[in-house]
C-alpha cells in the first residue's frame, strides 16, 4: 500500500519542529528529573476504614509524605492548607489516607455524592497510580468530604482526541471515566477540616508481581474556597494529574499475585407495553446471564460474558444533526469499558478503527442481542495485550444476521521516552452462511516522545471488504508540543475513498485533512483578578480526492479565566462549506455551492462551586448561505450534597435561502443520592424535530461497582397522531458478585 499526501509542507514543518524540540530539551532536564519519591510500607495488619485518620495508630505509625505545591491560583507556592498523606499496603490491599486541614471547615464544599461526579470544584482529594511504571497508563481514584467514589482508567496520559464531535462524555480515548473498580472509601468532617481513607484491593488493579518494584504515584488536592489546586509531584501549567511521566515514585513494593476469580450472575424481569402496536397487550420477559472475571496473571485478565445485558445503563443524550456528517455517541456499557483504552486505535471520535458500540447496537440504535463472548486484556511486561471475541444473534425483522466480532491488539511501551509501537487486527464475519460477508481492518500505530515537551504520533490502516479494492487506506501523523505555557499541534489525516471500517466509526469518509493549533497560557499579575488568559488560533480543512474543498474552519479565540471561577471565551470563526451535491436539513434544501461565512461565538461559565451555576455557548453567523443562531446552555442547581439538577437547552435557529427551521433539544437531569451507593436518577428529554419525549428513570442500590439492585423505567412518546409512538417499559435487574477465592 502506497499513500501520498497533498500537503508535504505540513510534514516538513512537523519534522523541523521535532528537531528543534530535541535540541531544546536539555533546557528543562533539571525540572523533570527531580521527582519526589516515597518508600512503600508493607504491613501485616489492616486499618479500620471509617474515615477517622487522626488518632488512628495504624496511620500515625507511618511517616507522612511531603507537602503539596500549587498550580493555581499561585503556581509554585505551597498549598494554602496543610495536607497529611500516608500510604501503606498488605499482600491483598493498597491503602491511602489523607488529612485535609481547613482553617474554615464551614466553607467546605460538597456539590455531588454520585459516583464519578466531577471533583474539580469540590473540596476533594485524588491520587493516581502508574502500576507498571510505564509513564503512560494508570488508575485514578478520588473522593470529596462526603466520601463519594471517583475512579477512572487512564490511557496515554489522559490524551484523547480533541475534535469537535465530542458532544458527550464517554470513552473515545485517554480517560475512561466509566470504568468502575471494586474498592472502598470513607470520610469524616471535623473542626480540623476533613479526612479520608481509601482501601483498594490489589485484585482491582493490574500490575506486575515481583520484588522491589516501583510504581508511579501523584496526589492532588482541590480547595474550593480559594479555587485552588495543588500537587505532590509538581506539574507545569497546561497539564494535570494524568501527566504520569511527571509523577513521583513509590519504591520498594513486593507484590504477589493476589488472585482474582469472580462471577457476576444476574437475573432480570422486564414488562413492556407498546401501545402503538397492541395497546392492550403487555409483554413480560425474564432473562438470566453471567459475567466471569479471572486474573491469568496480576496484569492479564480474562473476561467472559453470556447473554450480556445492559439494562441499567443510562440512555444516550439526544442530538440533532444539522450537517452532512455522522454524530458520535460514546460507549457506556460496563463490559466494554475495562481496558477500553487498550482497544482504541486511530483518531478517537473521528476515525475509530474499533468502536465497541457496533457490537450489540444496530445502525439505527436498535438492540441486537449479544449471545456472549470473551476478552483477554492487560499487560505482559511493557507490552499491552488485548484480545476480544463477541457473538451477536440475528434480528429477523431488521434483516440483521448473526455475526462474530474479533479484535487483536498489541502495543509495546518504551517508558523512558514516552514512546510506543503497536498493531491491530479487527474483523467482522457474518454467520449467515455466505463467504463474502466479512470486513477486516489491519493497522499499525505508534508515538515517539521527544522528551517531556513534544511527541510525534500516528497510525496507518487498511481495510478489506468484498467488492472494494482501491483507496482502502487511512492514516494520520501528528506533531504536538506542550511546554512552558505554549501548546502547539500540527497534523494530517487521510481517509481513502474505499476505506471501510465496519466495526469502527467514521465521522466523515473520503477526506484529506490538515490542521494546526497554537495556544499560549498567560498568567498576569494583578490584572482585574484574572487567573489566566489563553489566546489561541486553530485551523482545519477537509478536502476530497478531486481537490474540492469540503470544509474549512479557522478559529481565533481567547479564554478569560478569573480567580473567582468565572470563565469567558470570546472567539470568531471563518468557515467555508463546499456542498458538492444538494442535501436537506429536515426538509430545507441546501443546494450545491460553496459557502463562505464568518461567525462569532461567546462561551460563559460561572463558578461551578456555587449552588446555582451556568454554562452557555452561543454561536451567531452565516450558515449555508443564510444565518444561524445556535445556543447551548446548561443550568445546574444543587441542594446540599444530595440533590442535583441540571436543565439542558440546545436551541438552533436557521434562516436559510430555501426556508427556516428551528431545532430544539431540551433535557432535565435529576439525581438524589441517599448514600454514595444508593441513588435515584432521571433524564427527561424532548426533541422537537423527531417530536419525541423520552423519560429514563433509574434507582440503584449498589453492592459494589455495577453490581446490586437496579429498577429502570423507560417511556418514549411522540406527538404524531398517525403512528402513536408510545412505549413503556419497567425493568427489575439484580446483579451479584461472588469472589471465588475468598
Amino acid at each position: 500500500m502506497i499513500v501520498q499526501t497533498k500537503y508535504p509542507w505540513l510534514l516538513v514543518l512537523m519534522m523541523l519542529c521535532s528537531f528543534y524540540t530535541n535540541a531544546q530539551e536539555n533546557r528543562t532536564a533539571n525540572q523533570i528529573t527531580s521527582r519526589p519519591s516515597v518508600q512503600a510500607n508493607l504491613r501485616n495488619e489492616d486499618p479500620i476504614i471509617d474515615g477517622k485518620v487522626i488518632g488512628d495508630l495504624f496511620w500515625e505509625s507511618l511517616e507522612p509524605l511531603g507537602e503539596l505545591t500549587q498550580i493555581k491560583p499561585n503556581i509554585g507556592a505551597p498549598a494554602s492548607e496543610k495536607t497529611v498523606i500516608r500510604v501503606a499496603y498488605t499482600d491483598k490491599m493498597f491503602y491511602v489516607s489523607a488529612i485535609c486541614y481547613d482553617s474554615n471547615p464551614k466553607a467546605i464544599v460538597v456539590s455531588d455524592s454520585r459516583r464519578d461526579a466531577d471533583l474539580t470544584d469540590d473540596d476533594s482529594f485524588l491520587f493516581i497510580l502508574d502500576t507498571y511504571n510505564d509513564t503512560q497508563n494508570g488508575f485514578l481514584f478520588g473522593t470529596n468530604a462526603d466520601g463519594m467514589e471517583y475512579d477512572a482508567q487512564i490511557d496515554n496520559e489522559g490524551q484523547g482526541n480533541r475534535n469537535t464531535n465530542r458532544q458527550q462524555g464517554g470513552v473515545i480515548g485517554g480517560t475512561n471515566l466509566n470504568w468502575d473498580a471494586d474498592w472502598e472509601v470513607k470520610s469524616e468532617i471535623g473542626d480540623y477540616g476533613w479526612s479520608a481513607e481509601f482501601a483498594i484491593p490489589l485484585s482491582s488493579l493490574r500490575f506486575t508481581a515481583g520484588e522491589n518494584l516501583v510504581w508511579g504515584i501523584n496526589f492532588e488536592r482541590n480547595i474550593s474556597k480559594t479555587s485552588e489546586t495543588a500537587y505532590w509531584a509538581t506539574i507545569p501549567i497546561g497539564f494535570d494529574l494524568k501527566r504520569l511521566s511527571m509523577a513521583g515514585k513509590l519504591n520498594g513494593l513486593s507484590l504477589k499475585n493476589p488472585g482474582n476469580f469472580k462471577i457476576f450472575p444476574y437475573a432480570l424481569t422486564q414488562v413492556v407495553n407498546n401501545k402503538a402496536k397492541e395497546p392492550n397487550k403487555t409483554d413480560t420477559n425474564f432473562e438470566v446471564g453471567m459475567d466471569l472475571k479471572y486474573s491469568l496473571t496480576p496484569g492479564l485478565t480474562l473476561d467472559l460474558t453470556y447473554n450480556t445485558d445492559f439494562a441499567q445503563v443510562e440512555v444516550d443524550d439526544e442530538q440533532v444533526n444539522l450537517d452532512r456528517f455522522n454524530l458520535f455517541f460514546p460507549e457506556k456499557r460496563p463490559f466494554f469499558l475495562e481496558n477500553a483504552g487498550q482497544f482504541t486505535v486511530g483518531s478517537p471520535g473521528e476515525v475509530d478503527l474499533f468502536f465497541s458500540r457496533k457490537i450489540g447496537i444496530g445502525a439505527k440504535g436498535n438492540i441486537v442481542p449479544i449471545i456472549g463472548g470473551g476478552r483477554v486484556s492487560g499487560k505482559i511486561g511493557q507490552t499491552n495485550v488485548g484480545l476480544l471475541s463477541m457473538f451477536t444473534d440475528d434480528v429477523q425483522n431488521l434483516g440483521i444476521e448473526k455475526n462474530s466480532f474479533n479484535m487483536a491488539r498489541v502495543n509495546h511501551d518504551f517508558p523512558k521516552n514516552r514512546s510506543s509501537i503497536g498493531a491491530a487486527f479487527i474483523n467482522r464475519t457474518g454467520l449467515g452462511g455466505g463467504n463474502s460477508d466479512y470486513n477486516h481492518v489491519m493497522a499499525v500505530d505508534g508515538k515517539w516522545g521527544l522528551g517531556q515537551k513534544a511527541q510525534i504520533s500516528g497510525f496507518l490502516a487498511k481495510s478489506a471488504t468484498p467488492g472494494i479494492t482501491n483507496s482502502d487506506h487511512s492514516y494520520k501523523i501528528q506533531w504536538s508540543y506542550n511546554w512552558e505555557r505554549w501548546e502547539m499541534r500540527a497534523a494530517y489525516t487521510e481517509v481513502g475513498e474505499g476505506f471501510n471500517p465496519e466495526v469502527g466509526f467514521l465521522q466523515r469518509s473520503a477526506f484529506r485533512k490538515p490542521e494546526f493549533l497554537v495556544l499560549h497560557r498567560w498568567r498576569p499579575d494583578n490584572l482585574f483578578n484574572i487567573l489566566e488568559l489563553r489566546p489561541h488560533i486553530s485551523f482545519r480543512q477537509y478536502s476530497d480526492f478531486n481537490g474540492n474543498l469540503v470544509t474549512g474552519y479557522l478559529h481565533i479565540d481567547n479564554h478569560w479565566v478569573w480567580k473567582s471561577g468565572l470563565e469567558i471565551h470570546t472567539g470568531t470563526n471563518f468557515t467555508t462549506e463546499g456542498v458538492l451535491k444538494d442535501f436537506n436539513i429536515f426538509g430545507v434544501l441546501v443546494p450545491k455551492s460553496k459557502y463562505k461565512h464568518q461567525e462569532v461565538q461567546l462561551v460563559v461559565m460561572t463558578n461551578q462551586n456555587k449552588a446555582l451555576s451556568l454554562s452557555t455557548q452561543t454561536v451567531l453567523g452565516g450558515y449555508f448561505g443564510g444565518n444561524r443562531i445556535a445556543t447551548r446552555a446548561t443550568i445546574r442547581a444543587r441542594v446540599g450534597d444530595k440533590f442535583n439538577s441540571s436543565v439542558i437547552i440546545n436551541h438552533n435557529k436557521l434562516n436559510l435561502p430555501n426556508g427556516e427551521l428551528t431545532a430544539i433539544v431540551l433535557g432535565n437531569r435529576l439525581a438524589y443520592s441517599f448514600t454514595p451507593r444508593m441513588f435515584v436518577q432521571s433524564l427527561v428529554q424532548y426533541n422537537n424535530r423527531s417530536r419525541i419525549t423520552s423519560v429514563n428513570a433509574r434507582f440503584g442500590w449498589l453492592q459494589n461497582a455495577n453490581n446490586g439492585l437496579f429498577i429502570v423505567a423507560n417511556i418514549v412518546k411522540d406527538k404524531d397522531l398517525l403512528d402513536l409512538l408510545d412505549t413503556q417499559s419497567l425493568t427489575l435487574k439484580y446483579t451479584r458478585s461472588f469472589d471465588l477465592l475468598r
